[in-house]
């Protein structure tokens, strides 16, 4: 399996994987913006027709701010978060970006160590960022350093 380029065919797939993964995110509109808009990257991983996983990103002038990475439940801890992350921030690369950065929530501490693997460092905290109370770690990562990460 090869990430790749989503479209808006994948629209329902997007959808489904958001709802099982994270608890939907984004409603569907939403997803079809971050389908067609150029200015987004998204990126898919699949078995057949089966939507396994999704990175996607915002480009704004030379910064990608890194919106979703997400992985079937039943497909996690098989390395397709770190193949996602990775393709994510090669295409970001290739547009011109030079800075990536992302909030995740401080408890969900294997997507802190896959975002440290790639050598994303905290820069800060939003306290109560999340819908439930929790805090967010503002991670940042000079792009010209991911030479030889994982």
């Amino acid at each position: 399996m090869r990430p790749f380029d989503l479209d808006v065919s994948w629209l329902a797939a997007c959808i489904a994987l958001d709802q099982s993964s994270t608890g939907g995110l984004w409603g569907q509109e939403q997803w079809r913006r971050e389908l067609v808009d150029p200015r987004r990257l998204c990126i898919g991983l699949a078995d057949a027709d089966q939507l396994l996983g999704i990175a996607c990103g915002w480009l704004v002038v030379d910064e990608l701010h890194i919106t979703v990475l997400a992985v079937d439940p039943s497909h996690r801890c098989l390395g397709h978060g770190a193949s996602l992350l990775r393709a994510l921030l090669e295409r970001a690369l290739l547009n011109g970006a030079t800075q990536a950065t992302l909030e995740v929530d401080a408890s969900n501490d294997p997507a802190i160590a896959l975002y440290e693997r790639f050598g994303f460092r905290t820069a800060g905290c939003r306290s109560g960022y999340y819908s439930n109370g929790g805090d967010a770690l503002i991670k940042w990562l000079n792009l010209s350093s991911m030479a030889g990460r994982v």
